[in-house]
């Protein structure tokens, strides 16, 4: 007989933890299961470890242009076992505090894996040894993503890292070529190539960032190859090798026909895809879409009732703070008896490369597409007086109005804490505030967000 729940929580990610506590408030009798460590990918190999360890190559940079300010400091030199320390020492103090918040919240927590048997009841082979089968009216999935491995020549027999592995090195790698120039290779690639290694990134696409304006993407390669790493575009790897001395190769069509890069270490930064194949969802009837990610309606249900899908597995945004709201949407309508959806809601995300991407709403694209009459704000961060004052002047900002309403449809903000700036966009545009009450506020002297009044008094319209 299957142990029974009022409801079960597959994964303790961003979603499932903090649902798996709001149930047991009130009043519902819950299980998690996780497969491996509390907090999701957020804490423990994505959002946590990489902005660490992306301080820590913006440390090193900074030392190196410290002349610049005037200031003379010996040759740096990269520890990157104590970099690695310092990143796990944090991740660690995060994971365990999310796993205790959850015991502690009255959740049954169960150390395993779970997959489904048969409509609503699912079995668990536990990482102690041996199963349980349990049963719920109320199940939610919350497993999320995993690095993708492209099928190459070689592919078995060569060593490859992946992002996760990436971070585990406890030395410099001499030249890294990452194997896709998605939002992983371009923030792990700047973060290496400032720790002092070699860098080629393998872009099967014509720019970097396909999601974003054109003009972002070409500043983002400016930015990058300015840093000393090397873009080829166009680029379809094909085949992985290695030689009697250990180094390896990357095989890869072009139009100008094959060509091959040859470094230390390989890097496999071609996206992710969803956990869901783990979990024998056909038992359960619950759909999926071609690429394995599950179906939901907008207010995250499948199309078995009583069966949710929360955070990245259901192919939306993969951003630790979307996976929050998916969160905050179901509690919202099972708990509070509200009526909260996924339509219409903002996404802000940021890219932390250096300078960061912040970016809201609508591309000058998508609101072209979509029939606006659009108008474009767009300021060289060359012309913003603090980032002159701290010499940070590469990239601008941008911003996309409606030229019927006066409001911000969205904002791209590549500049010197680009994500922080990119959120009081995105506050205008939550309250509904048009770009002429910003373009004609006041703001404190000399702050990024003063920089605003700037960019909206100079607009070009279609």
């Amino acid at each position: 007989m299957a142990e029974q729940y009022d409801a079960i929580v597959i994964g303790a990610g961003q979603s499932g933890g903090p649902l798996s506590t709001a149930l047991v408030s009130a009043g519902h009798k819950v299980a998690l299961v996780e497969r491996e460590h509390a907090g999701g990918t957020c804490v423990n190999v994505g959002c946590t470890p990489t902005k660490t360890m992306i301080a820590s190559a913006r440390a090193a940079y900074m030392a190196r242009r410290s002349e610049d300010y005037g200031v003379h400091t010996g040759e740096v030199t990269i520890d990157l076992a104590k970099v690695r320390q310092r990143k796990r020492d944090i991740v660690e103090s995060w994971s365990s505090g999310s796993e205790n918040a959850i015991r502690n919240g009255g959740v049954d927590y169960i150390d395993g894996e779970a997959r489904f048997i048969a409509g609503k009841t699912l079995e668990v082979t536990l990482n102690e040894g041996g199963t349980r089968e349990l049963s719920a009216d109320l199940i939610f999935i919350n497993t999320g993503l995993r690095n993708r491995t492209l099928p190459l020549d070689g592919i078995e027999s060569v060593p490859v890292l992946d992002s996760t592995s990436l971070m585990e090195l406890g030395e410099v790698p001499d030249h890294l070529i990452m194997i896709g120039g998605g939002y992983i290779g371009l923030e792990f690639g700047q973060m290496f190539c400032r720790f002092g290694a070699g860098v080629t990134i393998l872009e099967v696409g014509d720019r970097l960032a396909p999601r974003e304006d054109e003009d972002i993407s070409e500043e983002l390669g400016k930015i990058l190859t300015e840093d000393g790493i090397t873009i080829i575009y166009r680029a379809q790897a094909k085949r992985l090798a290695q030689d009697d001395d250990g180094q390896v190769s990357v095989t890869f069509d072009t139009p100008d026909g094959e060509q091959t890069v040859t470094g230390s270490h390989i890097v496999m930064s071609a996206g992710r895809v969803p956990n869901s194949d783990r979990l024998n969802l056909e038992a359960a009837g619950v759909e999926t879409d071609d690429h394995g990610y599950i179906k939901v309606n907008d207010k995250l249900e499948t199309n078995v009732h009583g069966i949710y899908a929360l955070g990245d597995v259901h192919g939306g945004p993969a951003f630790t703070h979307i996976s929050y709201d998916d969160f905050r949407i179901v509690r919202t309508n099972l708990i509070e008896d509200g009526d909260a959806s996924t339509d219409g809601r903002l996404v802000p995300y940021t890219l932390f490369t250096d300078p960061q991407l912040g970016r809201v709403g609508l591309t000058e694209q998508e609101a072209r597409e979509q029939g606006y009459k659009v108008l474009v704000a767009k300021l060289p961060m060359a012309h913003v007086a603090r980032a002159i004052e701290v010499e940070e002047t590469r990239g601008f900002m941008k911003a996309v109005v409606d030229g019927d309403t006066d409001q911000i449809l969205g904002a791209a903000i590549l500049g010197i804490e680009g994500g922080e700036v990119m959120a009081v966009l995105q506050m205008a545009m939550m309250g509904q505030v048009p770009y002429t009450a910003i373009r004609d506020g006041i703001f404190a002297h000399p702050t990024l967000a003063e920089s605003l009044n700037n960019l909206f008094m100079g607009m070009a319209t279609n």
